[in-house]
Formats: structure tokens, sequence, C-alpha cells
């Protein structure tokens, strides 16, 4: 028997579009964000004993996906957008259903707010106001594989090499310390597509109320 699902919260981030968000949860470990319940949902006693949990699990949805149909195979952005893959084999948001996966870390609940409770995280993936579908506790002893494979992502990550970012002090001034790192460490991991190499190309993304504009050459993104 089919069932609707609705959402049951929002994810307020600093990443107005889809260039620039971390290729994965947890590459942004000092970047935090609040889940916002609907609320209905705003019930004490269904957030009692979350606080003895240091991860969560986000089922979300990828609400900017224009795509109508799903297709059997995508082209990974990791591996450069020309290798075709199954798309139960990726991550890739043109899926039957679009949803999504994050293991975050959970900082601590907000009791205090006007949205309380509210759950501050780090290291989320998603855009600005995505749409929550459920929360779970993410379990250690089940949920963590120390013999995991990673399939084709493996060789991708091995060869990949963070980039040295240079932010202006202009900049890390207006930011402050905390989200100067956090632009740092989604900057590291280059959120251009792997197959763009354009030295020349000044590249723009979204963080909090700013437009980010940055080249990179020679491993060196720096921010202008």
């Amino acid at each position: 028997m089919e069932q609707i699902i609705r959402s049951i919260a929002h994810i307020e981030t600093p990443f107005g579009s889809k260039f620039g968000v971390p290729r994965q949860s947890g590459i942004a470990d000092a970047l935090e964000a609040r889940v916002v319940f609907e609320p209905e949902y705003r019930i004490p006693e269904a957030f009692r004993g979350l606080e003895d949990f240091s991860h969560i699990w986000l089922i979300w949805s990828f609400s900017e996906v224009s795509q109508k149909e799903w297709t059997p195979t995508v082209r990974p952005p990791m591996l450069g957008g020309n290798v075709r893959m199954g798309v139960f084999a990726t991550r890739s948001p043109f899926r039957p259903n679009t949803l999504g996966l994050s293991s975050v870390r959970l900082v601590r609940i907000d009791w205090e707010c006007k949205d309380a409770p509210v759950l501050v995280v780090a290291g989320a993936d998603l855009m600005n106001n995505t749409p929550i579908y459920d929360v779970k506790p993410y379990l250690p002893f089940t949920d963590s594989h120390a013999e995991a494979r990673g399939g084709f992502t493996e060789k991708v990550l091995k060869e990949e090499k963070k980039l040295k970012v240079i932010i202006p002090d202009s900049l890390s001034q207006k930011l402050g310390v905390e989200k100067t790192v956090a632009l740092c460490q989604v900057l590291e991991h280059d959120p251009r597509p792997h197959y763009q190499n354009d030295e020349n190309r000044v590249y723009g993304m979204d963080f909090m109320d700013l437009n980010i504009r940055f080249v990179v050459k020679d491993g060196v993104l720096t921010v202008l």
C-alpha cells in the first residue's frame, strides 16, 4: 500500500544554490546548520533521549531536481561527467524517488529559540530550506563498517588532492573565524564539477548572504 510522506522540518544552511554544496555530508564539519521542525512536531517528548547521540541521520528530498523521469544510468560528476554508472550505484539526485540521506553531527538541541526545539547540526550537505522527511539516530555499532568497500569512489578519492585556499583578510573578518574555517573546508574540496578545469574562469557560489567569487590555478583556489 502506497503511503504519502510529507516533510516534518526544513534545514537552514548557508547555501542558497546547488553549486558549492559539499558533495557528501561530513566534508565541512565546521559548518553548522539548523533543522527547524514544523509546528506540529515541536513536541519536547519527541526528542527525549536524542541529546545522548553524537550523530544523526537526515532523510530529505532533492527538492530542486527538475527532471521528471528517472533513468537507469547517470553520469556521476566524480567521474568527470563522462562515465555512466547504474543509478543505484551512485548518490545522484536523479532517482526513482528523489530522496537523500546524510549523516551529520548533532552539536546540540536548542530549547530556547522561538522555533524550539531546533537541532543544531554540523557537516550537512544540503541546500538552504531543503525539506526533511525524518530524523534517526546514528548507531555506531551497526551503522559503521570498517571493512566496507567504496566502489568507484575509492580510486577517485585516492587521487584527489585538496586545494590550497586563499581568502582575503577583509572577507575573513566579515565572516568570523568559525564561518571562515567552514568556507575553507568547502572550497578545499573543489566545488567545481570534475570536468571543469578552466584556469581563466571566475566561479561563483552562494554562501550565507554573499556570492563568493574564486579562481583555481595550479592547485590553489583564490577567493576574489
